[in-house]
């Protein structure tokens, strides 16, 4: 099982697991966060790992999305970040999608945006996902690239790629 491979090649995991994916009291910034690696390929690899997880484990995929963007320019802080997604993934090691063999073929859509979600661009960050029955068939997360004036003007658009996107 590659959760597992990734959990017990990682030296840096503590042996206490978390519950969550992200800290969220704070974001961290680009600019501002923790000192530069020294070395930012395990940084870098570990994040491929991650990101690879992210089919399977569609719960990761708004962590390691939002740690995916400081990949040219690591951190210690993000490091931690990328540990805290190892030490949820040890917690939660049966957890993954589920797909049912009763299935009414209805299809469900969920969508959601922030406003102003990214600290240093101030750019909204929307989501999807949609559901034939009870089972995940298609999820995306993405920053959007022109800066919404209103969280209400981020959600209609948010809405309205989801709408393109059901079509």
């Amino acid at each position: 099982m590659e959760i597992t491979r990734t959990i017990d090649k990682s030296a840096i995991l503590t042996p206490k697991p978390c519950f969550t994916t992200m800290e969220y009291a704070g974001k961290l910034i680009y600019s501002s966060s923790g000192k530069p690696l020294p070395d930012p390929s395990l940084y870098r690899r570990l994040m491929g790992k991650l990101l690879y997880l992210t089919h399977t484990r569609p719960g990761l995929s708004v962590s390691a999305g939002y740690l995916e963007q400081f990949l040219s320019n690591p951190t210690n802080m993000y490091l931690e970040g990328d540990k805290r997604i190892l030490k949820y993934l040890k917690g939660s090691i049966s957890v993954g999608i589920f797909f049912s063999i009763d299935c009414d073929f209805k299809v469900k859509g969920y969508t959601n945006s922030d406003s102003g979600g990214c600290p240093d661009t101030r750019r909204s960050v929307f989501g999807y996902y949609f559901y034939i029955g009870n089972s995940l068939v298609s999820r995306k997360s993405k920053k959007r690239r022109v800066m919404a004036k209103s969280s209400t003007k981020a959600e209609y658009r948010a809405l309205a790629l989801v709408g393109c996107e059901a079509l």
